[in-house]
């Protein structure tokens, strides 16, 4: 029985207590034993006891695009993702662990995972070469001598992007089996690389005659299991190389396909290949390619994994589609059937192209689980446990994995604790607390966003709110208000036709009036719910979306005509309801990142963040400002619920103080003084990109990262 259980149950047994013993005297003591009992139950809905920093629960999101089981220890299985870092799975708890949480800001580019590899001698060494983007700086190669709980940086780096074309596809880093202290490297613009002592050292195999496309470079490196030395690579665009001196001398394998995907080796010494183009399906057996694909199938195939019990089981999948298909072979690819699939889906608003195991990048046999299978797709993880099952049963296990990237988060003063908009699953009214999955998203009671950009609600009547978002896949935008606090969603009558909202702001006053800032075009504004829209004036072009953060746009909390926007280092301010702006400072620094933000219930004040040129206050509607003295960086801030006895705000920020450093902070005095509340060894540097504190309970604050999901932290 679990704990929300447990507390109806206790406060049942009471209320009965209350009927048999005390006769029930009046009707207001029922009410009184029933509003404890709701009570309870709120405040299990609100947050957990916890004290450190942990994730909402969402349930997965983001694309998986390996997973690697260890052949001596059952259940030693690790994944990757493209921007949400590496993950290890917990068997007891049926969950993923973090395993990269510790990079701070400044290493946030490590959260992009390019490959990983395991010593299949030692269960406890793990390696991981991690990097967002090529044009970013360089990635690294990280090993782990304890299944990933520490970390030693290695003596490579190299452009990599774990976040960019072809990362589903692979693996570019492998550990030879027959020697733990030979590893290789394949990477996307500088070759190949060896290391010969277990990572200490590196150096460029030069030898290595493939040309392999741009930025997508050397995708796969293969070791043989069975003969010693028989190495295979992949130039993509070029095809696959072998070398069976162990990497010392090179040759093209004639006949390989040109754009292979994935590689596999049976016990039997075949290689399997999957491909995009020509033969979907390959196999190379005593010198000789043969096409084996389902059905002489022209679709692009891409994940694929052999039996390790047994070398004519074979299992391969369709890739880069939302109609993915999965074959099985018994007899080494001359046979094909295609599995029919009954999906034991865990996380409740998972859609149903989620629900369809899209883009499939890795299948893998549980080398210890006879039957047992497990893939990752673009949103998460499956396993079945019986593969010779009809239908193949599978389920998602999302516990831990927690990738989404987070675009606007808004706690109001009452109603829900906690409303997000983010990226590819459009938002959550977090409708179950902190702890448990949403039960939908905003589509499922509104307009079907795949965005939510941004969140507002109306400070008189916080039930009313308003969100901007919209489909980057066909350019089509709009927005949505909300009448009962984020439950259900109507849809703008009207938007202007191809512009993309960034920011939008409400009146204080009146929720039909709102204001929204446009990807690089003039801000509009509604006085009507969004029925109609006309062009605001004296606003600079906004900034180009969507993959923009900053908080440029905010609304005064109690009058409801005054709204502010901040750009290029001034401060601009309408006093008409948003129809015209002007400019009332243009003396402070400019700065690209920055956050606008006003508290509640004062008039005319104005808070505003500018990274490394500090946090700023205003009392006068953004007349004049004053920096706070000793913050030396506010990357994000936010504003919550005072302590008990207080009228003034908890503030938050995430940046430096002087004399303190770098972290996480909170002040209960306008900034006067600070308390850390940071962990340093979960720093989420993981591309913080919106913060946000509870006006409900104090000491809550939440953090929107830009790839795993949203942290936040209760006293």
């Amino acid at each position: 029985m679990n704990r929300l259980n447990r507390i109806v149950l206790i406060a049942i047994i009471s209320l009965l207590a209350v009927i048999a013993f005390q006769q029930i005297k009046s009707v207001s003591v029922i009410n009184s034993a029933f509003e404890r009992a709701e009570l309870a139950i709120f405040d299990i809905q609100k947050t957990t006891a916890s004290t450190g920093w942990n994730n909402v629960s969402l349930g997965g999101g983001g694309y998986v695009t390996g997973i690697y089981l260890h052949p001596l220890q059952k259940d030693l299985v690790y994944i990757k993702t493209d921007v949400g870092g590496f993950y290890r799975w917990n068997p007891r708890e049926q969950s993923w662990v973090p395993i990269t949480d510790h990079f701070p800001l400044s290493q946030r580019r490590y959260y992009g995972g390019e490959a990983l590899a395991f010593d299949p001698k030692d269960p406890k060494i793990v390696y991981i070469a991690a990097g967002s983007y090529v044009w970013d700086r360089p990635g690294t190669i990280f090993k782990s001598t304890n299944q990933g709980a520490t970390w030693t940086k290695l003596n490579l780096d190299l452009p990599m992007g774990g976040n960019q074309n072809k990362r589903w596809m692979g693996e570019r880093l492998v550990v030879n089996p027959f020697n733990s202290n030979l590893i290789f490297f394949g990477s996307r613009q500088d070759g190949l690389w060896k290391s010969s002592n277990a990572g200490r050292s590196w150096t460029k195999v030069n030898s290595f005659p493939g040309t392999a496309k741009k930025d997508i470079g050397i995708t796969a490196v293969l070791f043989d299991r069975q003969v010693s030395g028989l190495v295979y690579a992949i130039a993509y665009g070029d095809g696959i190389y072998k070398s069976t001196d162990t990497g010392v001398t090179w040759s093209k394998v004639e006949g390989s396909p040109q754009w292979p995907r994935r590689m596999a080796t049976s016990r039997n010494g075949t290689l399997y290949a999957t491909s995009a183009k020509g033969p979907g399906v390959s196999k190379y057996a005593n010198g000789v390619w043969s096409n084996i694909t389902p059905n002489n199938s022209q679709a692009v195939f891409n994940a694929l994994s052999v039996n390790p019990a047994n070398p004519d089981e074979l299992v391969v999948a369709l890739g880069e589609t939302p109609s993915t298909k999965i074959y099985q072979s018994l007899d080494g690819g001359s046979t094909w059937t295609q599995m029919k699939r009954s999906m034991n889906n865990t996380v409740p608003w998972w859609t149903k192209i989620m629900r369809s195991q899209a883009w499939i990048s890795a299948i893998e046999f549980d080398p210890k689980v006879a039957g047992r299978i497990w893939l990752t797709d673009w949103y998460g993880i499956w396993r079945t446990d019986d593969i010779k099952a009809n239908p193949v049963v599978w389920t998602n296990y999302q516990k831990g994995h927690e990738e989404i990237v987070t675009f606007a988060l808004v706690s109001p003063p009452k109603g829900p604790l906690l409303l997000s908009g983010m990226a590819d699953v459009d938002g959550f009214y977090h409708n179950n607390g902190l702890d448990a999955y949403p039960s939908k998203t905003f589509s499922d009671n509104g307009p079907d966003f795949q965005d939510t950009y941004s969140i507002a609600y109306n400070d008189r009547d916080p039930s009313r709110i308003v969100r901007v978002g919209g489909k980057r896949w066909n350019n089509t935008y709009s927005g949505a208000t909300s009448a009962d606090g984020g439950l259900t969603w109507q849809k703008f009558a009207s938007f202007p036709a191809n512009k993309m909202p960034m920011r939008v702001a409400m009146s204080a006053t009146n929720p039909n009036v709102f204001v929204v800032s446009i990807s690089s075009g003039q801000a509009v504004r509604t006085d009507d719910g969004g029925a109609t829209w006309s062009d605001v004036s004296g606003l600079p072009k906004g900034p180009k979306g969507p993959w923009n953060w900053s908080q440029s746009l905010a609304a005064d909390t109690v009058d409801g005509n005054t709204f502010y926007y901040y750009a290029g280092g001034k401060v601009y301010r309408s006093t008409d309801g948003g129809v015209s702006f002007e400019t009332v400072n243009a003396s402070l620094p400019r700065e690209s990142w920055h956050s606008l933000k006003t508290v509640s219930g004062v008039k005319g004040e104005v808070w505003l963040s500018l990274d490394t040129k500090g946090l700023h206050r205003s009392t006068d509607g953004g007349k004049t400002f004053s920096q706070i003295a000793g913050v030396e960086r506010a990357y994000l801030f936010a504003f919550g619920k005072p302590q008990r006895g207080s009228k003034i705000p908890a503030l938050y920020l995430y940046g430096k103080i002087a004399g303190i450093g770098e972290g996480i902070f909170r002040s209960l005095d306008r900034g006067r003084t600070w308390t850390s509340i940071g962990d340093r060894s979960k720093p989420i540097g993981n591309n913080p990109q919106v913060m946000e504190a509870s006006k409900q309970e104090f000491g809550l604050v939440f953090i929107g990262t830009g790839g795993r999901g949203i942290y936040y932290r209760a006293l």
